[in-house]
């Protein structure tokens, strides 16, 4: 049973290490820059894995909540506070390095807030939000809170696109770098290129495993109780509406992170990660990947969105896109992992029943 929970770890593990070295290898170590924004995207599948494979609910509004994070962390980071420098609040946060001063562009100094408490609020924000809009949304059920998670995704990307202060179309740029811990920088720097992908797949590996660890326990148990028979599940005693609220907040949640890394490492964030669009792709990844399945929702988005951002289909993305996830879910509606393992499976079986015939004819 070990084994089997390890697995997948180890061959996570081993899949970043071998893309790595064969892209230095090939000299194509630049294509770890598509790669590493891809894994941030499949951070967003991942958590709706959760809500839709084992809490059984449908959210169109997780590219809201990815924009949600990013665009707090790049506010935040990009404004500057020194008109209110005087006042006690910002000496106050002054104080515990909440806002730090930093010359500008021109060699003057502005006192902007840094990228880790930028984070912090960002994630405040959405568990905010995510609580006002999951609470009412998740007593709706099917297209009804497909519907309601869309018309919230809709309004958020109006807002920032008919925002000044958000950029509006142009969205906003100039991001600073986030410096995480013992000289981890989350940049796009080309000098940094390898360190980020790891941490990326670093981050990927670490959520994976939270998310198997809580599906394996009994908060995962009573969540698959509640995406087969809901009202089975309420009879029991199982409190649907709590449980339901976690997943949908937790998802959110993975999204937001998601949003934040991503505005960093690409120094800047548009509407367009709020668009309707953008939040229907995270869906119909999820689903060919395995919804129940994080480990193949991970790698089939992680794929599908480095082809689409190194350009590989052209104006074509959209078309072939529909036209890879439609065979996928033909061929492998439970994700393409499971039949490769399965596959695996009778394939060393084979090879041990051989070897074993092998050794009686002797």
């Amino acid at each position: 049973m070990l084994l089997k929970r390890l697995f997948p770890v180890i061959g996570f593990a081993a899949l970043a290490i071998a893309v790595q070295l064969g892209a230095g290898a090939l000299g194509k170590e630049f294509y770890l820059t598509q790669l590493t924004m891809a894994i941030y995207y499949a951070i967003v599948v991942m958590g709706l894995c959760l809500l839709m494979g084992f809490a059984g609910q449908v959210s169109l509004g997780h590219g809201a909540f990815f924009a949600i994070g990013g665009y707090t962390s790049a506010v935040l980071t990009t404004s500057d506070f020194s008109r209110f420098q005087d006042s006690l609040w910002a000496a106050a946060l002054k104080r515990i390095h909440v806002l730090i001063p930093k010359a500008d562009l021109y060699g003057g100094q502005v006192l902007t807030t840094t990228p880790w408490a930028a984070f912090v609020a960002a994630m405040l924000l959405t568990f905010l939000i995510a609580c006002l809009i999951g609470y009412p949304a998740l007593r709706l059920k099917g297209h009804y809170l497909a519907m309601a998670t869309l018309g919230f995704c809709l309004i958020v990307n109006k807002i920032v696109l008919g925002t000044a202060w958000l950029g509006a179309a142009d969205g906003i740029s100039g991001v600073p770098e986030w410096n995480l811990a013992g000289g981890l920088v989350i940049s796009g720097r080309s000098a940094v290129r390898v360190q980020n992908y790891y941490a990326a797949c670093a981050l990927a590996l670490f959520l994976l495993i939270l998310l198997a660890n809580l599906v394996h326990s009994r908060v995962g148990r009573a969540l698959q109780a509640i995406h087969d028979r809901e009202t089975a599940a309420g009879a029991i005693g199982i409190n649907t509406a709590r449980y339901k609220l976690n997943a949908f907040v937790l998802s959110a949640l993975l999204a937001a992170a998601a949003g934040v890394f991503l505005t960093h490492y690409t120094a800047g964030i548009g509407p367009s990660e709020a668009s309707a669009l953008k939040s229907v792709r995270y869906v119909a990844l999820a689903a060919a990947g395995g919804m129940s399945n994080p480990w193949g929702a991970a790698l089939v988005s992680t794929a599908i969105n480095f082809l689409s951002l190194r350009g590989w289909f052209g104006t074509y993305d959209n078309a072939v896109f529909g036209a890879v996830l439609i065979l996928i879910i033909s061929i492998a509606p439970q994700g393409p992992l499971k039949p490769l393992g399965l596959w695996i499976r009778r394939l060393l079986s084979g090879a041990r029943s051989a070897a074993g015939g092998e050794h009686a004819a002797s």
